[in-house]
C-alpha cells in the first residue's frame, strides 16, 4: 500500500485571497493557513484542502477544451451538491458565472472569479 496521500490542489490566481474566500464561502471551508500571496482552506472536519496562491501573470484557462495552440483547461473542480439548481444560483450570487457551453443537462459548469471551471453536480439525478 502506498504512504502517499492527496492533501491538496492549488490553484494559481490573479488574487490568492479574494479566490480562497469565495471557495471558502462556496464549500464552508476554514482558512488553515496563510501568507501574503497564498491561502490554504479545508473542510473544518479536515479532508482535502484547497490552496490559492498569487501568481501576478495569471493567464485564466479555457473551457471547453483548449485554444488552438495555446491555453487549455488543465483541470476543473467537481462539486457535489444536494441541490443543483439553489446551489448554481448561490455560486452565481458569490461571484461564479455560468459557461456558455453545458454539455450535460444534470451537472452545471461554471467559473469562479478567476475563470476556473468548475462542475455543480447532484446524484438526486441518477
Amino acid at each position: 500500500m502506498a504512504s502517499a496521500r492527496l492533501s491538496t490542489v492549488v490553484l494559481d490566481a490573479p488574487d490568492a485571497h479574494a479566490l480562497a474566500g469565495f471557495y471558502r464561502r462556496l464549500l464552508g471551508y476554514a482558512v488553515r493557513a496563510e501568507e501574503p500571496d497564498w491561502v490554504l482552506i479545508g473542510p473544518p472536519g479536515g479532508g482535502t484542502a484547497l490552496s490559492f496562491q498569487t501568481e501576478p501573470g495569471y493567464v485564466p484557462p479555457v473551457w471547453p477544451g483548449r485554444e488552438p495552440g495555446g491555453r487549455q483547461m488543465m483541470l476543473h473542480l467537481d462539486i457535489e451538491v444536494d441541490d443543483l439548481e439553489g446551489e448554481t444560483a448561490r455560486a452565481l450570487a458569490e461571484g461564479a458565472t455560468l459557461a456558455a457551453h453545458q454539455p450535460q443537462s444534470d451537472v452545471r459548469v461554471l467559473l469562479d472569479p478567476a475563470g476556473h471551471p468548475f462542475c455543480l453536480w447532484s446524484r438526486q439525478g441518477e
